[in-house]
């Protein structure tokens, strides 16, 4: 498989992984109601005091039993025994039409509808609810009349017909508003607002819930307030507003708390658990979801339960723990299958088929998905039924069996015409152009993908439209048309970044629909542009992409004004953009000579015009970002008021990463010299091409941003073969220009917060080595500098610390950290009383006042070597959090030797009018000189990170 084609198959579109947004049933204090479970909100079924039609003690007493029976349904559906009750409710309906008691029959009728409804038989439902309407209708109840009305729509929102939905929804509603139920008519807005949400209307959902919590509160329905403000969560949570989503689940929370509904509590602190897995923060949401089925087991909702389990599998497979995701999505299917919740069946089955398909188990991965897609059409399920047919053509694409995957599509984009799922229809269309472009039939691919694209442009789904525009440009990129295929990777690229403006991240549906991840689209892009020998666009590219890998790793990062302006397009390219639906196959040639020709035509100075922002870094310090490609290594270098330069190596990346395998195993044996061979191989690929302008602009900072597995080796002890780079430069690791201040900051006097993490030598603590030395080195630290603060194992807790930082400028933390390979969740920095610190958590700091942060024992790559992005994420997450600047070590160094290193660190520091980056280095520059620490393994783990200047 060739390299362009891994690429593509990052682009595919899937809504795989489903999670649950936990039903919310209303549990209301008249022992006669029965609830209805929808998807978010309801109507429940009042059982009206009826009159008796004569004196007769048989029909009194047959009545008494029908409303006795109904009652004990009312407690089975409350235990989720869907099928017990529809049992009792077939005897009370028996018995209301033997006694002719017409309203007994339409409410028995409109609560098997429910039942029926719960066990995912949408169809039978509604024969149910189309049975008690014009009974309801011919006795003039006018309540029973809306709630049928009401669930009918609930029926047809399950079945995905979201327009029939609203529909019957808006006839339920002016009924409400006649006979003054204003419960009613608070909830039936709340059950619009819900189907809007599906069809991704997600302002008009909000709206709806908002008018429906203002009937709510006036009222004082807490218990409808409560289901509003959850829901309004849902509506942001899907606008990948997840903090508004946190706060409004927070808000109904203490609601269900003070009213005493459990069930609400549990499905708040569920959906809380799908914000935070959106978020990326595992651990929170695992907590959540754990507390939430403590409560579900508690009041037997063995329904809430299955739910909390699934949303449980989901996280674990977030963190690549597969095998618990799967045990935990069989956890949810059994209970599901028990209870007879069909539709939540298709739901475990089609997770059980992700999590296969994650492991490469491909036909594990069909047999799931198959028996997903038997049931949804089993249960008339069209949307669900779609969306498998899409999953199983995903899967048989990644078999390389096209034809068959190609099939699969085009059932999927049948259904999805016929109810009218646009975006479902969008994201079949590019994954069916994907795959002819594996069978190399380009100009269908490129068909399809402009189909696709037009109907995400129509609809508004921008990061859909970004996906087709990067497809676009590969595809052309396939058939050399090199400035056609610029334009669409640009149009691409540029449409992310007015997202991240936006603070509107990825959809959760789309954060699940990517196999890899977006930043391939940059990488394209930046490939192209420097084959033309574009430099400057090629470093914005390169540069936008640290930003887009910290999105991918950490979620919901936002961008800069900087960010927000991407890639600019040059004149001819400007002349053509919104001209992007009429380039095809067939004229392509003739637009890309264009492009060419009139570009060949600007003067070089307008093609790599530099952004005013990047000539305001001070002199002397240059900007170098590598590169990695699959055949070759790019260098290039940036210094303010200068052309950039532009070198190629060519090295595969494979041998580049067996270099830097062989290079930091080197590093990691003191006791070995092994580490100068590959050492000065490396020099030969990243420096020496550059070195003569280097000297040229007179270059006294490197800032560095490296590239994948190039985060994991520190660059100050590249060897030249006399000299080590440390020794002729500061460096400092740049976490991505645009979100950098370049402006010198004034050197504060060092007012020092210091934590030490300590131990008994050879002991362990909190499954990590003790660390004795520490403890020395924050004494040395507190003696070296005034009105320094130190705290020591159990007083060295996380809440001691954040009560400090307003009052220092310095956070010493003599620790253990850990930045693991996976999800944010599997790096942390722990204290000295055993809390921890995920790193996702750290923008929870608020440290405006810290300069700097020193983390003296902490490591990375303890495992495999992943793309480094769990460094850059750190440096990120200080830098959001006020810190100007970190330093952290790549690997743990001996507990004593680590303390000569701060020894002479901060002997530097204390001199005064020295940045931490020059500090770092003169210290660096101390052990290399010394006979006991000059191996690069005492020294060279430490790297500045941030704006050191």
């Amino acid at each position: 498989m060739s390299q362009a084609q891994v690429r593509r198959e990052g682009n595919v579109e899937i809504s795989q992984k489903v999670p649950d947004d936990d039903d919310i049933p209303i549990d209301t204090s008249d022992d006669l109601d029965i609830p209805i479970s929808p998807t978010n909100s309801d109507i429940p079924i009042r059982i009206p005091s009826l009159v008796i039609p004569d004196n007769s003690q048989i029909i009194q007493s047959r009545k008494a039993e029908a409303d006795r029976l109904l009652q004990q349904g009312i407690q089975l559906y409350r235990a989720s025994r869907y099928r017990e009750v529809i049992q009792v409710f077939e005897v009370a309906l028996e018995i209301y039409r033997e006694i002719k008691d017409r309203r007994g029959e339409a409410t028995s009728l409109l609560g098997l509808g429910e039942m029926y409804r719960n066990l995912g038989q949408y169809q039978k439902a509604i024969d149910f609810y189309q049975q008690s309407l014009p009974i309801f209708n011919q006795i003039g109840d006018r309540n029973g009349e809306a709630a049928s009305l009401n669930n009918l729509g609930l029926a047809y929102n399950n079945l995905g017909q979201y327009q029939k939905a609203i529909d019957f929804y808006q006839q339920s509603l002016p009924i409400f508003n006649q006979i003054g139920d204003r419960n009613g008519k608070a909830r039936s807005l709340g059950n619009l607002g819900s189907s809007y949400s599906y069809l991704g209307q997600y302002q008009k959902a909000i709206d709806f819930y908002q008018q429906s919590i203002v009937i709510q509160k006036q009222i004082g329905d807490r218990n409808g307030e409560a289901i509003s403000l959850n829901n309004l969560g849902l509506a942001y949570n899907n606008l990948a507003q997840y903090q508004k989503a946190i706060d409004f689940y927070q808000q109904s929370l203490p609601i269900f708390n003070q009213i005493g509904d459990r069930n609400g509590e549990a499905t708040s602190l569920n959906n809380l658990g799908l914000a935070y897995t959106n978020l990326a923060q595992y651990q929170k949401a695992m907590d959540f979801y754990q507390q939430s089925i403590v409560i579900k087991k508690q009041i037997g909702d063995r329904k809430g339960e299955a739910v909390s389990r699934n949303n449980l599998g989901l996280a674990y497979e977030n963190l690549g723990q597969y095998q618990k995701a799967i045990d935990f999505y069989q956890q949810s299917l059994t209970i599901r299958k028990q209870i007879g919740d069909r539709n939540g069946e298709t739901t475990s089955l089609n997770n059980l088929g992700s999590a296969y398909d994650r492991l490469g188990q491909y036909q594990k991965a069909i047999d799931f998905y198959q028996q997903s897609l038997t049931i949804r059409k089993q249960i008339g399920d069209r949307n669900g039924e779609a969306t498998s047919l899409n999953n199983l053509g995903l899967v048989y694409n990644r078999l390389a069996q096209y034809q068959k995957a190609i099939d699969f599509y085009q059932q999927s984009i049948v259904i999805q015409k016929q109810i009218g799922d646009r975006n479902g229809e969008a994201i079949s269309l590019n994954n069916l152009g994907s795959a002819y472009d594996r069978l190399g039939q380009y100009q269908k691919a490129i068909d399809f993908y402009q189909q696709s694209l037009a109907i995400k442009k129509q609809i508004g789904d921008r990061n859909g439209e970004a996906i087709s525009l990067n497809n676009l440009g590969t595809a052309f990129n396939q058939l050399n048309q090199l400035e056609v295929s610029i334009l669409f990777y640009k149009q691409s690229v540029n449409t992310y970044e007015a997202i991240r403006k936006d603070n509107k991240g990825l959809k959760k549906e789309e954060q699940q629909s990517y196999i890899t991840t977006i930043a391939s689209s940059y990488r394209d892009l930046a490939d192209t542009l420097l084959q033309q020998n574009r430099i400057i666009e090629a470093l914005q590219v390169l540069d936008l992409l640290k930003v887009q890998e910290l999105e991918d790793y950490l979620k919901n990062i936002k961008g800069s004004d900087r960010s927000a302006q991407g890639v600019r397009l040059l004149e001819p390219e400007k002349a053509i953009s919104d001209k992007l639906l009429a380039v095809s196959f067939d004229n392509a040639p003739a637009l890309n000579q264009q492009l060419a020709t009139q570009i060949q035509q600007l003067p070089k100075t307008e093609i790599n015009k530099v952004p005013d922002y990047l000539n305001q870094i001070p002199r002397g310090n240059v900007l170098l970002y590598p590169f990695i490609l699959g055949d070759r290594l790019e260098i290039i270098l940036f210094s303010p008021n200068n052309l950039p330069i532009r070198r190629t190596t060519k090295i595969s990346k494979d041998q580049l990463e067996t270099l830097i395998v062989d290079f930091r195993t080197g590093l990691l044996d003191p006791s070995s010299e092994d580490f100068r061979e590959p050492s000065l191989q490396l020099y030969n690929l990243l420096i020496k091409p550059i070195e003569a302008e280097l000297v040229q602009f007179n270059a006294k900072t490197i800032l560095y941003a490296p590239d994948g597995q190039l985060r994991y080796i520190p660059i100050a002890a590249l060897y030249d073969g006399k000299q080590l780079l440390v020794e002729k430069y500061q460096i400092s690791n740049l976490i991505a220009y645009t979100l950098s201040d370049f402006t010198p900051q004034p050197q504060n006097t060092p007012n020092i917060l210091a934590g030490a993490f300590g131990g008994k030598a050879g002991d362990r603590k909190f499954g990590q080595t003790a660390l004795p030395a520490t403890v020395r080195e924050v004494q040395a630290i507190a003696n070296s500098f005034q009105n320094s603060v130190t705290l020591i194992e159990e007083q060295f807790s996380r809440k001691a610390i954040e009560s400090k930082f307003k009052n220092h400028n310095i956070l010493h933390l003599a620790t253990h950290a850990e930045f693991n390979v996976g999800s944010p969740d599997q790096s942390f920095i722990i204290f000295g009383n055993g809390d921890k610190i995920r790193l996702n958590e750290i923008t929870d700091w608020q440290i405006p006042n810290i300069d700097l942060i020193i983390l003296s024992a902490c490591q990375t790559g303890s495992g495999k070597l992943g793309d480094g992005v769990e460094i850059l994420g750190f440096g990120y997450q200080v830098q959001k959090a006020g810190a100007k600047q970190a330093i952290a070590s790549l690997w743990k160094v001996d507990d004593n030797k680590t303390s000569v290193l701060m020894t002479a660190f901060y002997a530097e520091l204390q001199k005064g009018n020295v940045t931490a980056t020059e500090a770092l280095r003169r210290a660096q520059v101390s052990l290399i000189k010394s006979k006991d620490y000059n191996h690069p393994y005492y020294w060279s783990a430490f790297f500045a990170i941030g704006n050191g200047l």
